[in-house]
């Protein structure tokens, strides 16, 4: 007892020396700096935001900006935002959810097969296949873009919703994550053993895998979800006006507020606390989704850390 006391205490001296010598001091110093950077360019940005659609446009530059101004004021522009053309942030926010959700599971329908296929099957070009995904992977996705315009545009198919469902639900990322959970954390053993039952490749993949792949099934179409419902660029060519996604109603809304753009005035009344309001709104469903499915989410960013 005596030794494991005087071994506690050896610790002790040790990390308060450290901790008093300049190289403690300068470990304290840089995270204190970190911090600091991380609350100016992070936290007091979310505050203001979060503050802003219960201030008028005048409290916003006169007051202080990290009080809250009011409840009346909050409504005002909440009523001021759904006045706006009718209504239309509401048929954006659901053109949205439309395009995230049907591309979400088209990604989750191929996705995972080809995953599985990709970690447990052998197959000709099976290699080739994987060397492609990975290519394919740092292509960024602008770079996509006017190619699959100009195809979608021979078959007529620009304006319609499925100009933006289909490219949503390519997502090679999915893809390579099912693969390297199914690689590192799904037993070929287990699935031998069924397949030696007499069960068929289907029935091993369906009642043997997708039981053990709802980590990564939730990984997959959290970060499908995510990108698609912040993707810009795409929807911007493929389906504008009523038929755009809320991230281009957000530019829109933007382009009409007088204090970015002064040709607007006098033409519309959106104003910066409203147009706060509204990228609160464009924020709040994947916050939502993504407080709800985080133990999902830990989940399957750390089973590949260990083979299963």
């Amino acid at each position: 007892m005596e030794v494991s006391l005087s071994a506690t205490d050896a610790v002790l001296t040790r990390d308060r020396r450290t901790a008093r010598s300049p190289r403690g001091w300068l470990g304290r110093a840089l995270a204190i700096v970190v911090a600091l950077v991380f609350v100016v360019f992070f936290v007091l940005p979310l505050i203001w935001l979060l503050l802003a659609p219960t201030k008028t446009p005048l409290q916003l530059l006169t007051e202080n900006p990290f009080m809250f101004g009011g409840f009346g004021t909050l409504v005002e522009n909440w009523q001021s935002l759904s006045a706006f053309q009718n209504g239309i942030i509401w048929t954006w926010l659901g053109n949205a959810a439309f395009y995230s959700g049907a591309a979400l599971v088209l990604t989750l329908v191929v996705s995972i097969p080809a995953g599985y296929a990709l970690a447990l099957t052998d197959f000709r070009l099976r290699r080739a296949l994987l060397v492609t995904t990975l290519v394919v992977m740092l292509i960024p996705n602008t770079a996509l873009v006017l190619p699959i315009f100009l195809e979608l545009s021979a078959v007529r198919l620009i304006g319609n919703p499925l100009s933006v469902i289909l490219p949503f639900s390519f997502f090679p990322f999915g893809v390579y994550l099912t693969y390297i959970y199914f690689s590192t954390s799904v037993s070929r053993d287990l699935l031998d053993a069924a397949r030696i039952d007499g069960a068929s490749e289907f029935r091993v993949f369906w009642r043997v895998a997708m039981p053990l792949a709802t980590p990564v099934i939730a990984l997959v179409g959290f970060f499908n979800f995510v990108g698609n419902w912040n993707n810009y660029f795409l929807p911007f060519v493929m389906v504008p006006g009523r038929k755009a996604p809320i991230q281009v109603g957000l530019a829109e809304l933007l382009s009409n507020v007088p204090l970015f753009n002064p040709t607007s005035a006098g033409t519309v009344n959106i104003e910066v606390p409203t147009l706060a309001l509204a990228t609160i709104i464009s924020v709040a469903p994947v916050l939502i989704i993504f407080l709800f499915s985080q133990r999902f989410l830990v989940t399957g960013m750390t089973a590949g850390g260990t083979k299963g």
